[in-house]
């Protein structure tokens, strides 16, 4: 299962520093660059869990308070990706916070599908708070062979 997921160790150093610049109250940085990195910057990361059955993958994503409706999952080029923005409570002026470690804000996650993953066979469910995605194996193509003629 390790092949689902691709690792780029320069986000978590420069989500450290978010982090960082957050809690000091300065800003993000990737204020100009975020139109040119190749990769795509979030708030926040749910957490995934995968695990592999005879007939199927299973990935179960925690997105607590979250509706279906904030949440988007596509495939491309053996690519699945989870997208989505969890939107902060509206505020009122009674309102009096002592403490907020809640996340919100988008987050994206992407995961690279094994070779026998059918990708037309992938079923959605999210219930409580928990997206589940049922990712049916396809048999293996068999290998075909070619006659070469040998003059």
């Amino acid at each position: 299962m390790s092949n689902l997921t691709r690792w780029n160790p320069v986000n978590e150093f420069e989500d450290l520093i978010n982090r960082y610049n957050r809690y000091f109250g300065l800003p993000a940085t990737n204020g100009e660059r975020e139109g040119k990195d190749l990769f795509r910057r979030t708030d926040w990361a749910p957490a995934v869990d995968i695990k592999e059955t005879k007939e199927a993958f299973v990935i179960e994503a925690e997105l607590p308070g979250m509706k279906k409706e904030d949440v988007k999952v596509t495939v491309h080029d053996g690519v699945l990706t989870i997208q989505g923005e969890r939107k902060k409570e509206e505020e009122t002026g009674d309102d009096k916070h002592h403490r907020v470690e809640r996340v919100y804000g988008s987050f994206l996650r992407r995961f690279t599908l094994p070779d026998n993953v059918d990708e037309d066979s992938i079923r959605a469910r999210f219930k409580e708070g928990v997206l589940s995605l049922t990712l049916t194996k396809a048999e293996p193509a068999e290998p075909k062979a070619i006659e070469v003629a040998v003059d």
